[in-house]
């Protein structure tokens, strides 16, 4: 009879036990007890044991602090490093407008999650992002561009439309076979003619700009023609192609203050060029090649025309500039601020 009694106390002690493992917190404890992680006698009471519980789990959270800790301090150490600081917009006496580059810093929060989730175990992948130049190119005021950003690692092609119509499909294919995009200055009397073929520019993903409409010199006519001659070129840019421009080229370079101060009203920039291929002279593509490979540079704006001698050197021109190790962009992307994404660098 007391050996029944004492199989019923057991069963109804392991019942307990089962329920009070189900418990949160109180099951940890049990578990810990019988893998002697806590100490405890058969007189030890609740109120004695789970402080030592307790006590455990803060250690626990405490050596999580302290490795976040330290590897904080490793991040932010290493970010001090990594720090290039944005470059200002600024007026250069000869090059005149020179656009700001941004700098760059790491991403200390982003950095600190991807390494707390071990990515790529014991390594630290540094996730940067980009800081603005406090003086940006619209801060300098009406001031015409030659160039952009000596440290950004970007050439554009200006394209100056105004005839040689036979010479743009060519050109076109070269551009599509080898991923650029150029920027299309269109003399609005050639656009108001040639919509279908600036369509097809357009389409090709390149930009369309205003190359003023009858190809004035711009020095030499009033105000109020120099406001027609930039606002028709714009209003057809707008109205028959949908765009939203923000340059003007001057017809064969030619400007003045009120130029840019016009051009400026119209919330256009006035771009001229750093290298010239002077292909309406017809050089012949050997000597526009030749003279780009010694002149090339970080920020130069390369001016052309559709011409036989600019078809014939333009896939030429296209493999110097990538052998340089420099990009080539529309003329905004290279006049704006943002960099040039660098390989192996895990951008925001």
């Amino acid at each position: 009879m007391l050996h029944k009694k004492w199989l019923l106390l057991g069963s109804f002690f392991a019942m307990v036990l089962l329920t009070l493992d189900a418990i949160p917190g109180v099951g940890t404890y049990i578990n810990a007890v019988k893998n002697n992680q806590i100490l405890a006698d058969t007189n030890l009471r609740d109120e004695e044991a789970l402080p030592v519980f307790a006590s455990t789990t803060l250690n626990s959270i405490e050596q999580k602090k302290s490795k976040q800790n330290i590897l904080l301090e490793t991040i932010m150490k290493e970010a001090e490093k990594r720090k290039i600081p944005p470059i200002n917009a600024k007026i250069d006496p000869v090059w005149k407008a020179i656009p700001g580059y941004n700098g760059l810093e790491v991403d200390i929060e982003e950095t600190l999650k991807l390494a707390e989730h071990h990515l790529t175990p014991n390594k630290i992948n540094y996730v940067m992002k980009e800081v603005q130049p406090s003086i940006q190119l619209n801060d300098l005021g009406p001031n015409p561009i030659y160039k952009g950003n000596p440290k950004k690692p970007m050439v554009s092609f200006m394209i100056n439309v105004a005839w040689g119509n036979e010479y743009l499909p060519s050109m076109l294919d070269t551009l599509r076979k080898e991923n650029v995009h150029a920027t299309f200055f269109l003399d609005g009397s050639w656009l108001k003619k040639n919509l279908e073929m600036a369509k097809k520019i357009q389409t090709e993903g390149h930009e369309l700009s205003n190359h003023a409409y009858s190809h004035k010199d711009m020095r030499s006519i009033t105000r109020s023609k120099a406001v027609e001659e930039i606002s028709k070129t714009e209003d057809l840019l707008k109205q028959q192609l949908g765009v939203k421009n923000m340059l003007f080229a001057p017809p064969s370079g030619y400007f003045n203050q009120e130029t840019v101060q016009v051009a400026s009203e119209f919330s256009l920039q006035t771009v001229l060029w750093t290298f010239d291929t002077v292909d309406w002279k017809n050089p012949g593509s050997d000597r526009i090649l030749q003279r780009l490979s010694t002149s090339v540079e970080p920020g130069s704006l390369i001016l052309m025309h559709p011409t036989t001698s600019s078809k014939e050197a333009l896939q030429g021109m296209i493999s110097i500039i990538k052998n340089k190790g420099l990009t080539i962009g529309t003329v905004s992307e290279l006049l704006s601020s943002k960099r040039v994404a660098e390989a192996g660098q895990i951008a925001n």
